[in-house]
């Protein structure tokens, strides 16, 4: 069904179609309606205005908040929600991580060093930029894939081109051509997942097993990418992989620093003629910490008049070129590609997948199954860097022709808002993918965001504004027997939080949540026993103040071989490679983290603090406000009774400290369902 092009279906029309919001709604009620499933009420405003929070912005709405949006409820003040939330700034740092996942971000190599990617935290932020601007979608992907190449390249476009940068690297391969095809096979498979859904890496040695994908379709979409460098060695890191944002600046730097050397040789030369007529002791002392200090008392004396004033010149000089250093504009570099081959390496059909063992050659084109054809390569560029090859790729896979692009990226947002996409395999709609349940919805969704310019807030809006989002997750016994896995939609699905969403919302409830945006990654404090679990136990896990520790979890630094234990216990992917969608686990690490975990301890004191600048230290005022933080409505008396009981009961039966044992009521209120899921 994948392989075909996309057509503008009809609306369908149905009975009960006075009850849809949008044109949407239609697609989903006449399958209903064909099935005979009856369909769940709208959810209660409360239940849908904490939805339409966590899935736009990542973070639960206050107390005051909640009673704000949901007083004089109408659809009205909902849509005037919608879109206060769609134009706030939290929304990037909640929908960045969804791609981060697809295209494998993380800061680190993987392997036993598992070394740092500096500055990859630059393409965290173009990412979450781009979602709050609403930056089209095909400019997004063509950014990634060739933000060099595009006509005026920007700040922006060159940050982008980190996404060649963000796979795992080994920097000391027992096979290094090998390992280099590695570096290429996870660019053609993400590439082909993340963009168009599709296992290309199946194809890497030999026609694919199910799809139309042969051998020679894997390596001529690689061969549009053979411009790229990979990582290369220890030693190439820098030279490869950090891309100067502003080349005038670097140019400048580059000179001082080169005159910086040329001055020092000058200098060193001088001092080891005068060295070479010191006494022994002196000598010696040259080769130690007290070089300067000797160099200082007796150069003078170990040099004639000639030798001496040019010496002098040589520091006047030197320390000119570095105030005049200082003053230049800052150099910025970023994870990208620095160095590329502006004449591509020759491709060939790699049998078996051996670059040991070569076969045909093969031009730069696309999948036959997808148009194919053999694409006008353009021109080298004038700067000699790149040979445009990635452009012609970023052109095709963001065009309107292409059938694949709009219907993948539309799958992935409408997940994101049900909890699973309309094609349940985000990175295969292949044959071994699942097929769509509303395929005529997913092409009708596809065609609305090409022709709205490719902006997914407008795609976000339409789905928010929706009946089938707006639904109740209650559930009813003849739907749910008809259809149990709710694959036609009749309710909204009942959702555990994400690991950053749990995280985060612990932090707002605490009171001590940092919204400070963008900038380089903070480091979590990490218990002894997590950290030695590397090879190299603490290596570059830097020590974060406090304050930078409450930021949101997207800016918490990403290294593949140190998972964050409260991230990686509620589900935060393995960043190898591209992520589809994430597990959904509830098992007993949970609870154990939520409960006995450090952090969580220092959460509920937090809270406790909380409550006493607001409250005081009535214990029932206390209870009653935990409750309506953590669940953002008003807490009945029954409620309020049971933490104050369960406070008492820790005092008497455990022997805790009155402190202690509201510390206690604070942390079971943070582990209530209601702060967990999202109904």
């Amino acid at each position: 069904w994948a392989f075909g092009p996309i057509s503008q279906p009809q609306l369908p029309v149905v009975q009960n179609w006075q009850q849809a919001q949008q044109p949407l709604d239609l697609f989903v009620f006449q399958k209903l309606e064909l099935a005979g499933v009856a369909w769940s009420g709208s959810a209660d405003p409360v239940s849908l205005v904490r939805r339409v929070f966590l899935d736009v912005t990542g973070l639960p709405p206050s107390p005051e908040q909640l009673k704000y949006w949901t007083s004089q409820w109408s659809q009205d003040r909902y849509t005037r929600l919608v879109d206060q939330l769609l134009a706030d700034l939290a929304l990037g740092e909640k929908w960045a991580r969804m791609w981060l996942d697809v295209v494998r971000y993380a800061e680190s190599n993987s392997y036993e060093r598992d070394n740092p990617k500096p500055n990859a935290w630059m393409y965290r932020d173009y990412v979450i930029g781009s979602f709050n601007s609403d930056r089209p979608y095909d400019e997004f992907v063509r950014h990634q894939i060739a933000g060099d190449e595009v006509q005026s390249p920007s700040t922006d476009s060159l940050i982008a081109t980190a996404f060649y940068r963000l796979g795992i690297w080994d920097d000391e391969p027992a096979d290094p051509l090998q390992a280099q095809f590695d570096e290429f096979d996870d660019l053609v498979s993400t590439v082909g997942q993340a963009f168009l859904g599709l296992t290309l890496g199946c194809a890497r040695c030999h026609d694919h097993k199910i799809d139309p994908i042969t051998q020679r379709d894997y390596y001529a979409m690689l061969a549009l990418m053979r411009d790229v460098t990979t990582y290369g060695t220890r030693a190439d890191q820098v030279g490869n992989n950090q891309l100067d944002l502003y080349p005038e600046a670097a140019n400048e730097h580059r000179q001082a620093e080169s005159n910086i050397r040329k001055l020092k040789r000058r200098m060193e030369k001088l001092e080891k003629v005068a060295i070479e007529k010191m006494s022994a002791p002196d000598q010696r002392a040259t080769e130690g910490p007290e070089r300067e200090q000797v160099l200082q008392q007796k150069l003078r004396d170990y040099l004639d008049e000639s030798q001496w004033k040019n010496y002098q010149a040589y520091q006047r000089e030197l320390s000119q070129v570095h105030s005049d250093k200082s003053k230049l504009p800052t150099r910025t570099t970023t994870l990208g590609l620095a160095k590329l081959h502006a004449q591509p390496p020759t491709t060939y059909v790699l049998l078996r997948g051996s670059p040991h063992n070569q076969g045909d050659r093969v031009d730069p084109s696309f999948p036959e199954i997808l148009g194919g054809g053999d694409p006008v390569m353009p021109q080298p560029a004038s700067n000699g860097k790149s040979p445009g090859r990635r452009l012609v790729l970023a052109e095709w896979l963001s065009s309107k022709d292409n059938w694949l692009t709009a219907r993948v990226i539309v799958n992935r947002v409408w997940m994101h808002f049900f909890g699973r996409g309309i094609v349940r395999s985000p990175n295969n709609f292949g044959l071994m993918g699942d097929p769509p349940t509303h395929r005529e919805l997913l092409d009708f969704l596809a065609v609305e965001l090409m022709n709205s310019d490719w902006s997914l807030k407008q795609l976000q809006r339409q789905i928010l504004l929706s009946t089938t989002y707006q639904r109740s997750s209650q559930s009813i016994v003849a739907s749910a027997s008809a259809d149990p896995a709710n694959q036609l939609f009749w309710r909204q699905n009942l959702r555990r939080l994400s690991a950053e969403q749990v995280r985060d919302s612990v932090l707002k409830i605490s009171g001590q949540l940092n919204l400070q945006q963008a900038g380089p990654p903070m480091y979590p404090e990490l218990s002894a026993e997590v950290l030695a679990s590397q090879s190299q136990p603490g290596n570059n896990w830097e020590k974060s103040p406090p304050d930078q520790q409450a930021r949101r979890s997207i800016y918490i630094h990403v290294k593949r071989s140190l998972p964050v234990p409260m991230l990686s216990v509620f589900d935060f992917p393995e960043t190898d490679s591209s992520c589809e969608a994430r597990f959904l686990t509830v098992q007993p690490g949970q609870s154990l983290t939520m409960l006995n975990s450090q952090w969580m301890q220092q959460q509920a004191q937090s809270l406790l603090e909380r409550l006493q600048r607001e409250v005081g230290n009535d214990l029932w005022r206390q209870a009653k406000r935990c409750l309506e933080l953590v669940t953002g409505v008003t807490a009945m008396p029954e409620d309020v009774a049971e933490l104050v009981a369960l406070v008492e009961r820790l005092q008497v039966q455990e022997t805790l400290s009155d402190a202690a044992a509201r510390r206690g009521m604070c942390l079971v209120a943070l582990n209530l369902n209601q702060m967990i899921y999202l109904d």
